[in-house]
This record gives structure tokens, C-alpha cells and sequence, in this order.
């Protein structure tokens, strides 16, 4: 017996938020609104994202003995996470400086800080939380040690789900124990390397696949997701909605996703769950407050034919700064994305 659905080992940051006009460019200086200070970090919103739907959640991450990391703290349990994985001190909380566009697009830039200092032996510390939990999911916005470590830490019977973001090439090790790994287009092109090439989204799922992942999802946006098994790669639907922000959408997805792989429900059901989860998210302004809870999901319609943006709200742009150009800020609420360059927090 478990007693979590899901545990989430991550980054948490301050998400501190002004609105701009438009964004400014080398060497300009623009006016903004008030600075706006919010709980965030990919591996945050993962977990409150979670809790919100319902799922018993823990999250293993690091924050500084400061302001913003009892800010962060409290809203976790504001949530119903159980912090008991949190640990304080080692250096300040994380920041994200983030600058919002009347469009909805955001751009970021990271201080890491306590997330850097989450290390293999704080896994190892762990280990309990690790045996009481039926789902593991992880980001690259801590150490890429201390994800290999979350993996050779995983309980014999449960899920490790990875969304590879920022991107970097991954050790086989770490692509072995995926199921599934969570990519969006642009992080597809970085694992994948020379070997992705030009290709339809159904080829870089099977090359993905190849590498040794036991299951992939591709997010793609307007065009919704892929997911990939053994047993053949199929198509997920977008959800059209009228998108007003869609930061920390893809860490909504991530989250829905692995509570229903946990629930015993089949991959491209719980990308279907995740990609309504998504949806939701981006009817609203900002990230962690804008996480639905199960009934307001299965409360969700479709928006009418004007006014959808085409807006992913998969792993696809919670704040991926280093992501590339196209493919963050896809504009829709399907599976793929908030925007690679939005804020899940560390997104």
C-alpha cells in the first residue's frame, strides 16, 4: 500500500512576474507594472498541481531559510502536499524574473539557487518517501545527479515519469527508467541530437523510443500529442479554450498525467485527462492558482470557433528560457503547452 499517489522531485522558485507592454529588446529599457511575487518551480506546480486534482501528493525540492522559500512552503500546504521532503537552508530560494506580454508571452530568466544545492545524498535521505510512493516524477531544473539518483532510488513497483526540461542530453540509465518520458518538440530535437533530423513528430517518437524510454509523449501544440509504446504510437486531441495565460500549463499536464498512470489508467487516457487539466489552466491568469481542481476538469468546454488560441498545455513552455524559438508559445491548450519560455515555476 501506498501512501502517495505521487511524489515530485524538483525545482521551487519565487515567480516574480511584471507585465509589459511589449518585451524589451538588447539595450532597451521598458516600463512595467508592479512586480507581482508567486510560488512556482516545475517541480512546485507539479505537486500542487496534483494535489488539486486530488491525488496524495509529497515533494522532495530545497529552499532557502528566507522569505520567498516560506512562501513557497506555504502554499504547498495551502494545497494539501505533504512538505515533509522540503528542505531549507543551503543557500537562497530560486528565483524566476518573468515578463508577461498582453498576449499571454512570457519571458524568463532563472537564478537557480537552493534548487542547485538538492543533491544525491538529500535522494538518498530520502529513501522512505521514495518506497511510500506509487509514482515518481522529475524535471531537470535540479542536477542532473540527483535525477539518476532519484532513479536508482525508485521502489521495485513503481513509475518514474521524466519531463526532460530544461533540455539535455540524458544517460541511459535515466531514459531506461522512463515511463513515460514527457517531451515537447524542441526537447524531442535535443535528446534526439543529429539523429531526429527533419522527420514527421510519429518518427521522433519512435526514435525516442529507441533510446530505451518504456513510453513517450510527444506534446505538438494546436496538433495536441503523441504517445508512444511497444505497442505503436497514436494520436491525443487538443482541447480548444479561450487561452488568458498559459503559464504552468505543461506542469499541469506532467502532474495530471502521472496521477492517472498511477490510477491504473492506460497512457493515452491519462494524456487525454492531462491535456482537458491543461486546458483549464490556461483560462486563467497565473500558475499555481490557476491549477484546477477534478470537478472544475471535468466541468471544462471547449470554446466556440473564435477567440481559441491554438495553445499547448503540455510540458511545452513552462518557462523553458533556453527552449527554442517556435514550439514554445504555441499558442493553444492542448496537451503541449505553456510556452516554453512560461513560468510552471521553474516551469
Amino acid at each position: 500500500m501506498y501512501d502517495y499517489d505521487l511524489l515530485v522531485v524538483g525545482s521551487a522558485n519565487a515567480d516574480l512576474v511584471i507585465g509589459v507592454e511589449r518585451r524589451p529588446g538588447a539595450g532597451e529599457t521598458v516600463l512595467g507594472s508592479d512586480l507581482a511575487v508567486h510560488p512556482g518551480g516545475k517541480g512546485a506546480n507539479q505537486a500542487v498541481a496534483a494535489a488539486r486534482l486530488g491525488a496524495r501528493t509529497a515533494l522532495l525540492a530545497r529552499v532557502g531559510d528566507d522569505g520567498h522559500g516560506r512562501l513557497l512552503l506555504d502554499s504547498q500546504r495551502a494545497a494539501g502536499v505533504d512538505t515533509v521532503g522540503v528542505l531549507v537552508g543551503g543557500a537562497p530560494t530560486g528565483v524566476a524574473l518573468i515578463t508577461v506580454d498582453p498576449s499571454g508571452d512570457n519571458s524568463i530568466v532563472v537564478s537557480p539557487g537552493a534548487n542547485g544545492r538538492l543533491t544525491p545524498a538529500d535522494v538518498r535521505a530520502a529513501t522512505s518517501l521514495f518506497h511510500a510512493s506509487r509514482v515518481v516524477s522529475a524535471q531537470l531544473e535540479i542536477p542532473l545527479e540527483t535525477v539518476v539518483e532519484v532513479v536508482r532510488n525508485l521502489a521495485p513497483d513503481s513509475r518514474f515519469v521524466l519531463n526532460p526540461s530544461p533540455p539535455r542530453p540524458l544517460p541511459p540509465e535515466v531514459l531506461a527508467a522512463c515511463d513515460p518520458l514527457i517531451v515537447n518538440e524542441h526537447e524531442a530535437k535535443v535528446i534526439l541530437g543529429e539523429a531526429c533530423g527533419g522527420g514527421e513528430p510519429e518518427d521522433w517518437a519512435r526514435l525516442l523510443l529507441a533510446k530505451g524510454p518504456r513510453s513517450v509523449v510527444v506534446t505538438l501544440g494546436g496538433e495536441g500529442a503523441l504517445v508512444a509504446s511497444p505497442d505503436g504510437v497514436s494520436r491525443v486531441a487538443s482541447v480548444k479554450v479561450r487561452a488568458v495565460d498559459t503559464t504552468g500549463a505543461g506542469d499541469a499536464f506532467t502532474a495530471a498525467l502521472a496521477w492517472r498512470l498511477g490510477a491504473g489508467e492506460s497512457l493515452a487516457g491519462a494524456a487525454a485527462y492531462a491535456a482537458r487539466v491543461g486546458a483549464a489552466t490556461v483560462t486563467k491568469e497565473g500558475a499555481q492558482v490557476s491549477f484546477p481542481t477534478a470537478e472544475e476538469v471535468a466541468a471544462l468546454r471547449p470554446a466556440g470557433p473564435e477567440g481559441d488560441r491554438e495553445g499547448a498545455a503540455g510540458p511545452e513552455g513552462d518557462r523553458e528560457g533556453a527552449a527554442g524559438p517556435e514550439g514554445d508559445r504555441e499558442g493553444a491548450a492542448g496537451p503541449e503547452g505553456d510556452r516554453e519560455g512560461a513560468r510552471g515555476g521553474a516551469r
